[in-house]
């Protein structure tokens, strides 16, 4: 093996695959796998399974579980297309890597809990998954490592959506959380979302904690715990889900709209935790509902869909095709783990337009700003103590629509993790403040939520609405990432409101584009599968440092934001973390950033164009040109990042 190794794959794969083969106690399944993937020479498969060590991204750690060869051992006696056990592979998700994350996670809550005085406590953890293939199994995994280690562990008896993860840490008062899941990834993907005590995923300097952690994780270590033992394990009761949906009803603000305008909405849970969630929600708060029975069941193969993704148009085709025949006003569908929402509004031909998470943000941005402002929860004028969160690459459509109400608008890094250490930060704030002036310590989340939001604007800035362009949103305070099940909620309030007005989410968009102007928006998404794949995501952002583009197909670039390089804060004056990330304006007022994915193999470029609208007779036309502006970008962007993937220093 050694001579085969050093002859044929690459350095860091060699490495790697060595130390995890020489484990003493490695489990005979993977021993027996490594061995046959080397006698058949698979080197490709070799170096996709262990080129690198998974790390902490965006989105946690999310890779393959379900490889592209599957050995025999992994197979085991399996007849379907899952395994008895998930591919072997530093670079893979399986049973090595999740408890080697669950370690080191407990091994960092340890340090943090001693060095702020609180060694006395237990570490404690609530973990959640959701219906993808070894979901189950590495959440009672994580919970018996976590266990065995000394802490005390609680899981779901069965799966849950990632926002109730996030509530369920702050409700529970748990040191931290982890949610198994990949989202909205492909079929064969599964995750490791690590949070912290404030119930929002981690971020500097506890992420890097944990990876500095991880990495110091032995495979010796790690076969200590490859047996499960749920033994002191606490298995949570539908109790919780009662808390959770509780919290998520106090996101609707004008529940008299959804009585005296009821809207009928057709609800898909593309196969996954939504049928826990939402389906719940629609019921409780007398929403005319029909769901797509066919995507309904828990699927980890999500087979009536190419991709699980709401962000995919055809994700929605059953559901649009039940809405026409239900003769609905709203399509909504949540990804796998309830936390990504796509909205389908029907139009005045009938048909059923679906909206980007840019224009669903706007959309709920511009309603919730002016409704609170009806209801007399934020000043009339505006106030800087209150606040829109969302991330550079989400439409500045959004940044005009706060700033025209006189509130602030913060931008952040992608990922919501990011929006979610901001509303800590105010959080803190407020609890520092109102216990400096005062003497009295407040319980954040027991505090009535009239009263905490009154606090907020006194002392600190009140969160009132958060989200990304990835079909993100959020306006609950005790939930500190983005939640569908809530989304659906605020999405039927928006459409009873259009209706109170003889409209619909059609004509909402419309008059919004006419009163702040049209924003285009476009979004390439370029794979590079693989250690080979890596290396060119490598190239291509090394080369915009390296050698930055001075002309975008005829256009000249006037301006280049390096993250990596240039000190950026945001409104409150706080530093943006560096980060490999670009955002670039052309002399045609076109925008665009670039990043690498943290949670999947590619490349995205977010492309922004901005046009002024008199009136909506003009909107057609400045839609289209708009759009054709954008589509040579693209169609110059993806030309040029494959010259950028082979870029040699």
């Amino acid at each position: 093996m050694e001579r085969f190794l050093r002859d044929n794959v690459l350095a860091a794969t060699a490495k790697n695959m060595t130390r995890v083969y020489n484990c003493g106690n490695l489990p005979t399944w993977a021993r027996q796998s490594i061995d046959e993937l080397v006698a058949r020479q698979l080197v490709d498969e070799i170096n996709n399974r262990f080129f690198r060590t998974l790390e902490f991204g965006t989105g946690g750690m999310r890779s393959r579980t379900i490889p592209e060869v599957v050995t025999r051992p992994e197979r085991g006696n399996s007849k379907t297309n899952s395994p008895d056990f998930a591919a072997v592979g530093t670079a893979y998700l399986n049973d090595f890597n999740i408890i080697g994350a669950t370690i080191a996670l407990f091994k960092y809550c340890l340090k943090f809990l001693k060095n702020n005085s609180r060694a006395y406590e237990l570490p404690s953890v609530v973990i959640a998954y959701d219906v993808r293939h070894f979901s189950k199994h590495f959440g009672e995994l994580a919970a018996s490592t976590w266990k065995n280690l000394g802490g005390h562990a609680m899981i779901y008896a069965s799966p849950r959506s990632t926002p109730q993860l996030s509530f369920s840490v702050r409700h529970l008062g748990c040191t931290a959380g982890i949610m198994i899941t990949a989202s909205h990834n492909p079929w064969h993907d599964n995750g490791f979302k690590a949070y912290f005590f404030d119930g929002a995923q981690m971020v500097d300097p506890h992420a890097s904690g944990v990876i500095a952690e991880f990495n110091s994780v032995t495979m010796d270590a790690i076969c200590q715990f490859c047996k499960k033992d749920m033994t002191g394990v606490t298995i949570l009761d539908g109790s919780i889900d009662t808390c959770y949906q509780s919290a998520v009803r106090e996101t609707i603000l004008r529940r008299d709209l959804l009585e005296s305008y009821p809207i009928r909405a057709v609800f898909s849970p593309l196969h996954g935790t939504g049928g826990v969630a939402t389906i719940p929600l629609l019921k409780t708060n007398k929403i005319d509902h029909y769901v797509v029975e066919e995507q309904n069941d828990q699927d980890p193969n999500f087979s009536t869909v190419k991709s699980p993704n709401p962000e995919n148009r055809e994700a929605l085709d059953m559901a649009i095709a039940l809405a026409k025949k239900e003769n609905a006003d709203l399509v909504l569908a949540t990804d796998p783990d309830g936390d990504r929402l796509a909205i389908a509004a029907k139009n005045s031909s009938g048909e059923f337009e679906i909206f980007t998470g840019n224009v669903t943000g706007a959309l709920l941005a511009e309603y919730r700003i002016s409704q609170l402002k009806f209801l007399r929860k934020i000043p009339a004028k505006g106030s800087k103590n209150v606040a829109i969160i969302k991330t550079f690459v989400t439409t500045p459509l959004i940044d005009k629509i706060a700033d025209l109400h006189g509130i602030k608008c913060i931008n952040t890094l992608t990922g919501f993790k990011w929006i979610g250490e901001k509303m800590f930060d105010y959080e803190n704030r407020m609890l520092r403040d109102e216990y400096e002036s005062t003497g009295i310590s407040i319980n954040y989340d027991k505090t009535l939520t009239a009263k905490r939001n009154d606090l907020l604007q006194k002392n600190s800035t009140l969160f009132i609405f958060g989200c990304e362009e990835s079909y993100g949103c959020l306006s609950a305070n005790n939930v500190r990432d983005k939640d569908a099940n809530s989304a659906c909620l605020m999405a039927c309030e928006l459409a009873a409101h259009a209706k109170s007005f003889g409209k619909t989410l059609i004509d909402l968009r419309d008059d919004m584009y006419v009163k702040y102007g049209y924003f285009g928006e476009s979004v390439l998404n370029i794979y590079y599968e693989g250690a080979d794949g890596a290396q060119k995501i490598k190239n291509i952002l090394t080369s915009y440092q390296k050698d930055p583009p001075k002309f975008m197909d005829d256009s000249r670039v006037t301006e280049i934001v390096d993250f990596a390089k240039q000190t950026i804060r945001d409104a409150d004056g706080k530093v943006i973390p560096s980060q490999q990330f670009f955002f670039i304006t052309l002399e045609n007022d076109v925008k665009f950033a670039l990043r690498a994915s943290g949670t999947e193999p590619k490349i995205k470029f977010y492309l922004f164009a901005e046009a002024k609208v008199d009136n909506k007779s003009q909107l057609e036309e400045t839609k289209k040109t708009t759009s054709s502006l954008l589509e040579e970008i693209r169609k110059f962007l993806k030309t040029d990042v494959d010259k950028r993937a082979n870029f040699v220093t």
